[in-house]
């Protein structure tokens, strides 16, 4: 793929549920399905040359739903968990898990910890989930860890800035994302990472994810390269 890449691809990944309704089938199902998608992503962003590739894989808001789809949720992470590390090791995929992992389950936390520590060297891509996130509680945890600074003489609240509020965050790290991809056709960025999408590119696809392939990827990437990104200049002539 020619033209200017993205650097980063992040994918609010929407429509598991609807697509298993759609063919009257239990919502765990979609959940599942949704695992083959995860893959046509990540293969997709290898050939592309994307360097890092971050999925909104569940929020702090999903912890509301029914203890039986949260159980199959936990389930599909301990199972992706188990058939990719060693995958995406050898794919050189870095896996990085962000998100309050503390709120999952024993078994859960042992599969995050067993796929970051299986993918720690890998260098063609960085594959960031979102496990149990949600921006405005991490603008909230960085808002309250400033002010604590703060109380104990550790900072000056006048040098409270961009950067010092970034460095903050759980994903201060995390560069912002070139390009904001949202399927099922919900036009909502659903409380992801809002202090980083000031500037992001939006696409939004009415496919549902368990139905998206790296073809639908690759032609968020197209319609990309041909915007022109002003981050609120105004272009010469």
């Amino acid at each position: 793929m020619t033209g200017h890449l993205p650097r980063h691809v992040a994918v609010i990944m929407d429509g598991n549920g609807r697509w298993a309704g759609q063919r009257n089938l239990p919502r765990r199902v979609g959940h599942w399905e949704g695992m083959k998608a995860v893959r046509e992503a990540v293969e997709g962003a290898l050939e592309t040359g994307v360097g890092i590739l971050t999925l909104y894989a569940f929020s702090t808001q999903n912890w509301s739903r029914p203890a039986e789809e949260i159980e199959a949720l936990m389930g599909v992470l301990q199972s992706f968990a188990e058939r990719e590390r060693r995958n995406l090791a050898r794919e050189g995929v870095r896996v990085r898990v962000l998100g309050e992992v503390e709120r999952l389950d024993a078994p859960s936390r042992d599969a995050v910890r067993r796929i970051v520590e299986a993918t720690r060297d890998g260098d063609a891509l960085l594959l960031n989930l979102m496990i149990s996130y949600g921006a405005r509680e991490e603008i909230v945890g960085a808002a309250r860890a400033l002010a604590e600074a703060a109380r104990a003489g550790l900072l000056e609240t006048d040098s409270i800035d961009e950067g010092t509020f970034r460095s903050a965050l759980l994903t201060g790290s995390v560069p912002d994302p070139d390009l904001l991809i949202r399927t099922s056709g919900e036009m909502r960025i659903s409380n992801f990472m809002l202090w980083h999408l000031a500037y992001t590119e939006l696409y939004v696809t009415p496919v549902l994810w368990p139905d998206f392939t790296r073809d639908d990827l690759f032609a968020a990437i197209l319609d990309y390269q041909r915007r022109e990104r002003r981050f609120g200049r105004v272009t010469a002539g």
